[in-house]
């Protein structure tokens, strides 16, 4: 996992009692990126990877990170917002732990036989950075694992020897996608019973 990040300490912002670490740190949680924009977040039409503390997770797919304010009102975490001697790493696997802590994710049929992951509106898609999740599906479905997260509110799995099923998922995906102002990728990504990892999927 590499990260991309640049550190500007010029303004103190992690010193306000808002931002100060042991106040936020049981709040942030992991939202997955291609893009940097996001329409829900507070300030999330704003953020680069100049300002904002960036992990890349699987080629252009990126992680980020939210804080959450409210039921259902989030802000960007920014680094500027982090003291300098936080660790990027360290912030991803809390942020994970956070996540397997408050999110409830449910696993949903569909009508063509492919399955989707339902949480709370936010953070379906974050269910890429939690394994477990994928590797009690591979055992469970005793196949390797096709992927999509067209859009941070959608993310759909089929098995992957089932390739009619993996082609209905793709459409449905494309359709999520269009519609979405939280696009993600169409890039299906493999989550592999033996690896136990997940890769970008070759057909």
């Amino acid at each position: 996992m590499n990260i991309i990040y640049e550190r500007n300490i010029s303004m103190k912002k992690y010193e306000e009692e808002k931002y100060k670490f042991e106040n936020i740190k049981d709040k942030i949680y992991p939202w997955v990126k291609e893009e940097l924009v996001d329409s829900q977040a507070l300030n999330g039409k704003h953020f680069s990877e100049k300002d904002a503390p960036v992990v890349v997770f699987l080629e252009e797919i990126k992680i980020i990170f939210v804080i959450r304010r409210g039921e259902s009102v989030f802000e960007v975490l920014k680094d500027n917002m982090l003291p300098p001697e936080c660790d990027i790493i360290d912030l991803y696997h809390t942020a994970c732990e956070n996540l397997a802590r408050d999110v409830e994710f449910v696993i949903a049929n569909t009508w063509y036989g492919a399955y989707g992951i339902v949480a709370d509106g936010y953070h379906e898609a974050s269910a890429l950075c939690l394994k477990h999740i994928w590797q009690v599906c591979v055992e469970k479905l005793q196949d390797d694992l096709v992927i999509v997260a067209p859009c941070k509110d959608t993310i759909l799995f089929a098995p992957a020897g089932k390739t009619e099923i993996v082609d209905k998922m793709i459409e449905h995906g494309q359709t999520s996608y269009d519609q979405s102002t939280d696009r993600i990728s169409m890039r299906p990504m493999l989550f592999s019973r033996e690896g136990k990892e997940l890769c970008v999927y070759e057909d």
